[in-house]
């Protein structure tokens, strides 16, 4: 088969490996369509290294039709479609115990200790199987709309530990695709009000387009006068870093009111610094949480939003190519021009 191989940072080749085949407990999937995460960015810039093996195949955003079922392996047949959460917890350590299998001490991951989807077939071991990470597909539901389960319940996690609910005025920094998924969650989770900070006005318009109730350039209008505007003078219940710029740790801590919760949800790069002052959390009472994966709850959850429309992940979808394009596939990512880039089947 053919595989995007990760060798080193920077150093990431088109070429041909040896097709995996589904041992006892596996199974074997044909990608049909693997979507780029940020922290696949951070992984072949060398910012993110945990986990990582070289040279290894990564991507963990997928979905695929089952090629090959290993024997020992029930509940699913050649030729279903299907989904995979690619975070397998252990369900032995503490944190699993107490059901906070998100920060497991000892998961594994699609993409990392495992090779991921950045390939023409992606085999899914036994562990994943045993665990019940691998969901069937509703009929319908795209092939891209599936891969994007995983970010989308990497968001519910942030929104649920930000505690965003009913009435509550959202602000959300950053309109890439986590961004716009963080909108869209807040919507359903009943926010009286969304508004969203981005640069780049593609994805201003997108934002508007998909629900935001104001959008504001934060180069060119101010925002902290905007959400005060339209929060009563006292800044938001909730605010949302979408994106993983240190700078903006402090903006998000003085647009909240009192008491209200910053969520510092995008990954930052190890070794860079925010500059926080700490009277703003302490005598305004703000509660700041961060966001570390996903639970497998969260991930069917998050599916069977897409599968039913009520979340439209395929308008993040911007951009589609074939594995050979891989690198210009990063490329478009990193740059700003796309939203969400597809590595799809040919």
């Amino acid at each position: 088969m053919h595989a995007a191989v990760f060798h080193a940072p920077g150093d990431i080749r088109y070429a041909e490996v040896e097709t995996p085949k589904a041992g006892d407990g596996e199974l074997l999937l044909r990608v049909r369509a693997a979507t780029i995460c940020g922290t696949d960015l951070r992984i072949f810039h060398g910012r993110k290294t945990k986990g990582v093996r070289l040279p290894s195949i990564i991507g963990h955003e997928f979905a695929g039709e089952v090629v090959d079922v290993g024997s020992g392996v029930s509940g699913f047949a050649v030729g279903d479609g299907v989904a995979m959460d690619p975070v397998i917890p252990c369900l032995r350590c503490e944190y699993c115990k107490q059901g906070r299998e998100n920060v497991c001490a000892n998961r594994t991951a699609m993409g990392y200790e495992y090779d991921g989807a950045f390939a023409e077939y992606v085999r899914i071991p036994a562990t994943g199987i045993a665990s019940g990470n691998v969901y069937k597909l509703a009929p319908g539901t795209s092939w891209e709309q599936a891969a994007l389960a995983e970010p989308l319940a990497c968001c519910l996690n942030g929104q649920e530990n930000a505690e965003v609910g009913l009435g509550d005025s959202v602000v959300v920094l950053g309109a890439g695709p986590i961004g716009l998924m963080h909108l869209q969650l807040a919507r359903v989770a009943g926010a009286r009000q969304v508004i969203v900070s981005e640069p780049n006005a593609r994805r201003r318009e997108l934002a508007a387009s998909l629900g935001a109730d104001a959008v504001v350039d934060p180069n060119a209008d101010d925002l902290a006068a905007s959400v005060r505007e339209r929060c009563d003078g006292l800044g938001a219940d909730v605010v949302i870093v979408a994106i993983g710029l240190p700078v903006l740790v402090n903006q998000a801590l003085a647009l909240v009111r009192k008491q209200g919760r910053v969520n510092l949800f995008a990954g930052f790069t190890a070794g860079e610094n925010a500059a926080v002052d700490p009277n703003l959390i302490h005598y305004n009472e703000i509660r700041v949480s961060g966001a570390s994966a996903l639970t497998r709850r969260q991930y069917e959850r998050s599916l069977r939003l897409i599968e039913a429309g009520v979340i439209a992940a395929g308008e993040l979808v911007t951009h589609r190519l074939g594995l050979h394009d891989i690198g210009e596939a990063l490329k478009l990512a990193e740059s700003g021009d796309g939203v969400k880039v597809a590595i799809r089947d040919e």
